[in-house]
């Protein structure tokens, strides 16, 4: 558990600062599930700048309660959480002072979003939270403001969860979460999932994770694990301590997320996701007549497949499917085996390239059609899939037909522009891969919105 959040002082002496307003939002690493927002009475003037800055004035804070009333409360929506802060050692100091005041030991582990944003997000013209954030496209209102501030923290430390993609900052907080490390039941730890898309992690109680996987329903994967009586399973049951996850919402997001983290964590039990996950692959070329011939074989590392497929099953659909969708020849796509014309021809469905009845130019058109549909090489684009949320839409980034990596985006924020969109964008590895899990996946849905880049 996380406490987000922000505070407004009266400006002053060091260590002689007074707190104005204080917001809090407790989260979870997914989603907000408390919140505490007050103004408080500092007892001391607040310095004139501070005023013109937060707009807050004595006269505001004259009917506010003390922060001796408030503290209880701050306790206990911090208790068992990481406070996160941007430049964190202020606001931690702050709140360490006036409990001192009050006689009372305030202890939290803290994490600083400035110093996670330089990590995460480097190049950044400011670390300041107003400039990082209007960089990043996450909306912010009431700019500082305690509410509005610690909300667009709340924004930013989501982005930043996208970008640890070495897990760091989660793995630390299942560490530091007893609650976490000793659930005793299974069933326990599948009640607190959600039934949502996205890419869950398996963790032992030292906070290691042992198993990565993918699924469409998190909490039904999750229950299919511990009943399922295979050795994987057995092996999860007995070491699982604690369960954590990413949404994602697209499916898309997903697959690309496990398949690059299985490769670099390395968990134990995933040993078999590790390896290239396809087995054939579409390749062209010319036959002496000039014809764009296809073939479906199995792959191979030394040549450029137009796309891949898991099996050959699935690649022998792919061309079925191909020859009706673009009038193509069953000869010349591999699927009837023949010395003269195919079985289309003799029915009158094949234009007749089999026999060189139709024209190389108008056969190789529909042909390169096909490849270029399915193949993004060269390509500069964003595929536009699910968010997390209603409001929000993911982005993969593919530059000059390489995957770059991706990222999320508000609804209201605009994307075409190639540097603010790199922003956003964690980057991820480019390999066979990844190329075989995006061609698969627009294979199968073809309404993901394509946008070209200039």
């Amino acid at each position: 558990m996380y406490a987000i959040l922000d505070i407004e002082t009266t400006g002053g002496k060091y260590n002689e600062e007074g707190i104005t307003e204080i917001a809090i939002y407790k989260h979870n690493g997914h989603e907000v599930v408390d919140q505490f927002i007050s103004l408080v009475n500092p007892e001391r003037e607040i310095q004139p700048f501070v005023v013109n800055l937060t707009g807050i004035n004595s006269n505001m804070l004259r009917h506010a309660p003390k922060f001796y009333e408030v503290a209880k409360r701050i306790v206990e929506i911090t208790d068992n959480c990481i406070l996160v802060a941007h430049n964190a050692q202020f606001d931690y100091r702050i709140l360490k002072t006036e409990f001192n005041r009050l006689g009372f030991d305030f202890e939290r582990k803290s994490l600083c979003t400035v110093e996670l944003s330089k990590n995460l997000i480097p190049g950044q013209p400011s670390y300041s939270l107003g400039k990082l954030v209007r960089s990043l496209g996450i909306p912010v209102t009431d700019r500082h403001r305690a509410s509005g501030d610690a909300l667009a923290t709340v924004k930013l430390f989501k982005m930043l969860l996208d970008k640890d993609t070495s897990k760091s900052i989660i793995q630390k907080s299942v560490r530091l979460n007893p609650k976490h490390q000793l659930e005793p039941k299974h069933i326990d730890i599948i009640k607190e999932l959600p039934a949502i898309t996205g890419v869950y992690y398996i963790h032992k109680a030292n906070g290691d994770i042992i198993y990565i996987g993918k699924s469409n329903n998190i909490k039904k994967r999750i229950n299919q694990h511990f009943t399922n009586t295979n050795p994987k399973s057995k092996k999860i049951q007995a070491q699982v301590a604690s369960v954590t996850y990413e949404a994602t919402g697209s499916e898309l997001v997903a697959l690309l997320k496990e398949s690059e983290e299985i490769k670099r964590i390395k968990p134990i039990l995933n040993r078999a996701l590790r390896r290239t996950i396809f087995t054939h692959a579409l390749y062209s070329f010319k036959d002496e007549n000039d014809y764009i011939n296809l073939k479906i074989d199995i792959a191979d590392m030394r040549k450029k497949p137009i796309t891949t497929f898991s099996n050959r099953h699935s690649g022998k659909n792919f061309i079925i499917k191909a020859i009706e969708e673009y009038s193509l020849c069953q000869k010349l796509t591999g699927i009837y085996k023949t010395n003269n014309s195919c079985f289309n021809y003799d029915i009158k469905t094949c234009k007749g390239a089999c026999v060189q009845k139709e024209p190389t130019e108008s056969y190789n058109k529909r042909v390169e059609l096909l490849l270029s549909k399915n193949c993004y090489s060269n390509k500069n684009m964003v595929l536009i899939d699910k968010g997390r949320d209603v409001d929000e839409r993911s982005a993969i980034l593919i530059e000059n037909g390489v995957f770059k990596g991706l990222g999320f985006f508000n609804l209201n924020y605009q994307i075409n522009n190639i540097e603010i969109l790199e922003s956003i964008i964690t980057p991820m590895n480019n390999n066979r891969d990844t190329q075989h899990i995006i061609q698969s996946y627009l294979r199968k849905n073809k309404k993901v919105k394509q946008i070209i880049l200039d």
